[in-house]
């Protein structure tokens, strides 16, 4: 690994780069925050992608793809003097230290759950009137319900048992099905975001992020369905003639391989 006078050169580097690109190359001159916004987001699903797959040197590489970008939005920032990377260094710097009293000051926890905690109480401290004003509109619901609920946990809003939490999915299970036998299909939606914000809060207490198990589900599911498509064209078959007892001995082969 290199030393930290190599990895302050090579940030360096980067930056010098990024001047470069600023001035000179047509495509770089005219992106704004705006335009970064999208592919910024897309290259932090690249990222998550390649986490999920284990594949240490795509980690490397999508990581460098981030890390342009906050180098990106430093330097745009610089040409308006309202920040740069020093000053965005810096904010972070300051604020990891005041948010871990417990390494720079006197403050004794005893688990991380107590870090976690203190780590919300500190940010109310700061200003913020709500625990869950950190958690962004625009995140996908799924990944925005798990935020919700873990940082509502941080204050004390929360189950004891996951038991508990498994009594209420199944609750809203009930709850479900009577809409469904109903056939209202607004209140079907309610108690269907009821029962996956139920589930999610159960993964929680599990232990398991659901947007990892989700897209490993995802992932599978491809990867078999995949299988079934290419087994298929080896027979010289469309799977639309093919009845749902021969995919399914494909199916049940795919889960082998």
């Amino acid at each position: 690994m290199n030393s930290r006078p190599d990895q302050l050169k090579s940030f360096d580097r980067l930056l010098t780069i990024m001047d470069e690109l600023r001035a000179q190359c047509p495509w770089d001159k005219k992106q704004t925050m705006e335009t970064l916004r999208h592919l910024t987001i897309e290259e932090t699903y690249e990222l998550g992608d390649a986490i999920l797959e284990n594949d240490l040197n795509e980690v490397k590489n999508e990581l460098g793809d981030v890390l342009l970008h906050i180098v990106f939005y430093a330097k745009i920032g610089s040409e308006t003097n309202d920040f740069d990377i020093a000053d965005v260094c810096n904010d972070i710097c300051e604020k990891l230290i005041s948010r871990h009293p417990h390494i720079y000051g006197d403050v004794v926890v005893a688990d991380e759950e107590e870090v976690k905690r203190n780590w919300e109480n500190l940010k109310l401290k700061e200003g913020k009137s709500s625990v869950l004003e950190g958690v962004p509109k625009s995140l996908p619901a799924l990944v925005k319900a798990n935020r919700i609920q873990d940082k509502v946990a941080g204050v004390g809003f929360d189950w004891e048992e996951p038991q508990q939490v498994f009594e209420k999915l199944k609750e809203e299970l009930e709850e479900l099905q009577h809409e469904v036998a109903a056939n209202d299909k607004q209140k079907m939606e309610a108690e269907f975001g009821d029962v996956l914000f139920s589930m999610i809060n159960y993964a929680r207490f599990l232990k398991i992020d659901p947007e990892n198990a989700l897209e490993r589900t995802n992932k599978k599911f491809i990867k078999r369905f995949q299988y079934l498509e290419t087994k298929a064209a080896s027979l010289g078959k469309s799977m639309k003639d093919m009845t749902l007892a021969e995919m399914d001995v494909y199916w049940e082969e795919a889960k082998k391989v």
